[in-house]
């Protein structure tokens, strides 16, 4: 986005990596500010949003995409350890949509929620995950239904496994996991984050102005089936 020509602060929990991160901007060029917040904060969500109406005005897109995993039995999860899940992905969601309503552009402005494929099918331990995105999803679709009468888009993204996360390195942490798990996939490949942020560029601009409530699923195929299993690679 910043690419695109957009003002883009950057927030997270760690003020060095938000931080770098708007450093990596400004040297190609693009504007960016660096914030510190937790989203299970709900007034500090709201402190980081006010200054970044300060720097760059009332915000235009605004994108959810703080979360938390570690594999695990459920037996085996505390009541602490689900809760935490809950808070950084359903709570603090709602916590950067709920104070961003407040300042962000209306109408026009776009909201995005970053939700996983778990949020529609149950994968062994990981039984806070599938709680967690799933209540996002639902989330998406409420809040779609009561602000866009305000001008507010509300809508989703549901990556599959994409290269360099966090998420991946826990999901997949050696090279016969991941070889299995691309094998699965209908396109045989984990995803790039560019990709993740070109579906986000297409649900912010003009293209997609009719559309809202919606998760668009951007997996490359994870959530089809067992392409090992289900399809025949076709050869020639």
């Amino acid at each position: 986005m910043a690419a695109l020509g957009a003002k883009v602060a950057v927030v997270g929990r760690n003020a060095e990596k938000a931080t770098l991160a708007a450093d990596e901007i400004r040297a190609v060029n693009g504007q960016a500010l660096g914030l510190s917040a937790d989203v299970r904060e709900f007034d500090a969500v709201a402190a980081s949003l006010r200054a970044t109406v300060e720097a760059f005005g009332a915000p235009d897109i605004v994108i959810s995409g703080a979360a938390g995993n570690f594999p695990a039995p459920a037996v085996s999860i505390s009541a602490k350890g689900f809760k935490t899940v809950v808070d950084i992905d359903l709570i603090g969601t709602y916590n950067v949509f709920r104070a961003a309503f407040d300042v962000s552009s209306k109408p026009g402005a776009s909201f995005i929620a970053i939700s996983a494929p778990q949020a529609l099918h149950p994968m062994a331990f990981q039984a806070h995950v599938c709680a967690a995105k799933a209540g996002i999803n639902m989330l998406v679709q409420c809040l779609a239904l009561e602000w866009g009468p305000a001008g507010i888009r509300v809508n989703g993204i549901s990556p599959g496994p994409i290269v360099g996360t966090e998420g991946m390195a826990r999901l997949a942490p050696t090279p016969a996991i991941e070889a299995m798990i691309k094998q699965r996939l209908s396109l045989r490949r984990f995803g790039q984050p560019s990709e993740i942020g070109d579906a986000a560029v297409y649900l912010s601009c003009e293209a997609a102005s009719y559309v809202t409530g919606t998760i668009l699923d951007c997996d490359g195929g994870s959530q089809l089936g067992d392409a090992s299993r289900d399809c025949l690679t076709p050869t020639r």
